[in-house]
């Protein structure tokens, strides 16, 4: 069961992220597909775990943490003058209007998501500690530069 799930979740990252990179040609989908990856499996599986309805795995919680770190990596790349209308967007115009304070947003992303994968948590606990610092920079960063669902 537990190597199931393992397979199931990368194969479902895998396949998000891949999806995200043919879309480059379109810069609001690849940056949906992009945040699709991360909340499959931030909110799908780590808080699974987190809330005990998947069993915890150290290797299904790093590739959690491996996705994550891709995701921050690579999202930055999405945001060309041009790109803050049309496609269904959420993101906020303060992304151009503020391009600076994003990328910082940005920059802490790419170091909480790389600092957790370099965590290795092999317990529950160790993967609560990191998997929350990473929630609470996604979750400043939308409330700062995500509409809200109309």
């Amino acid at each position: 069961m537990m190597r199931r799930l393992f397979f199931v979740s990368a194969a479902f990252a895998i396949a998000a992220v891949s999806t995200a990179a043919v879309a480059t040609d379109d810069p609001i989908l690849t940056r949906k597909k992009l945040m699709q990856a991360n909340g499959a499996v931030f909110y799908g599986v780590a808080n699974g775990m987190l809330k005990g309805e998947i069993p915890f795995n150290p290797v299904v919680a790093a590739s959690v943490l491996r996705t994550s770190s891709a995701v921050a990596h690579s999202f930055g790349d999405y945001f060309p003058e041009g790109s803050d209308t049309g496609g269904e967007t959420r993101a906020s115009p303060k992304i151009w209007e503020e391009m600076a304070a994003f990328q910082a947003a940005l920059e802490k992303f790419r170091q909480v998501a790389d600092a957790a994968v370099a965590a290795e948590p092999k317990d529950l606990e160790s993967f609560r500690t990191v998997a929350t610092q990473l929630g609470d920079t996604c979750s400043a960063c939308h409330d700062d530069y995500r509409l809200e669902d109309d």
